[in-house]
């Protein structure tokens, strides 16, 4: 494994024009905790600015996409690394359009390609996923990314955005799809309307499955 974590292959990731400063993948340089938290949302995939993206929220005064908002409220009690799951292809902009194409991908069982690589995996041990609840499932990208990689051995922790859904089989899903890692079941899920407001869930959910805050 490289020691650089999660560096990007030669093809660029499409890139929100107008999203957070900090949306770039930071998995680049290892922690000694070894938690790796990968997310996917469709806010940076779209190519579009933060405005008229429907996959953001605003959090604190910033717009920022709900996975993405999550995936930092974990990293900042935590510690790890993050890493965007991007895809070759964008994403449409209206959440209608996104919808449409998300169930397109499901009835299609896609694959889309990703866009970043992990170089590094084994430097870590626990894998955070995040991801949005879609037509009851996981995203088409986020099945790319585990059929990418091999997590046995690894414990995956899942957390999720919904609009009513919860998680659905989710969990299970992933427990199938990586039958040989540790897959925490006690998931964390939230609204997608609430996520602006979720850290002190996310703070009381790490306590329960066993962090410490940093």
């Amino acid at each position: 494994a490289s020691s650089s974590a999660a560096a990007p292959t030669a093809t660029a990731a499409p890139q929100p024009t107008e999203a957070p400063a900090d949306s770039e993948n930071t998995a680049a340089e290892p922690t000694a905790s070894k938690i790796l938290i990968a997310y996917f949302t469709a806010a940076e995939n779209s190519g579009v600015d933060a405005v008229a993206s429907a996959s953001y929220s605003t959090v604190e005064g910033t717009a920022i996409g709900r996975v993405r908002a999550l995936a930092d409220f974990i990293q900042d009690d935590v510690g790890g690394d993050l890493f965007s799951i991007r895809t070759v292809e964008t994403y449409p902009v209206g959440i209608n359009e996104v919808i449409d194409q998300a169930a397109q991908e499901q009835a299609a069982n896609a694959r889309p390609e990703l866009a970043d690589h992990i170089d590094n995996l084994d430097d870590y041990d626990t894998i955070f996923i995040g991801y949005p609840n879609w037509w009851g499932d996981l995203p088409m990208p986020v099945y790319s990314f585990f059929d990418e990689y091999d997590l046995s051995g690894k414990t995956i922790i899942p957390f999720n955005t919904h609009n009513g859904s919860r998680l659905s089989r989710t969990v299970q899903t992933i427990q199938e799809l990586e039958p040989n890692a540790t897959v925490v079941t006690d998931a964390f899920t939230v609204h997608e309307s609430q996520v602006p407001d979720a850290k002190s869930d996310i703070d009381a959910w790490l306590t329960d499955i066993g962090f410490t805050m940093q």
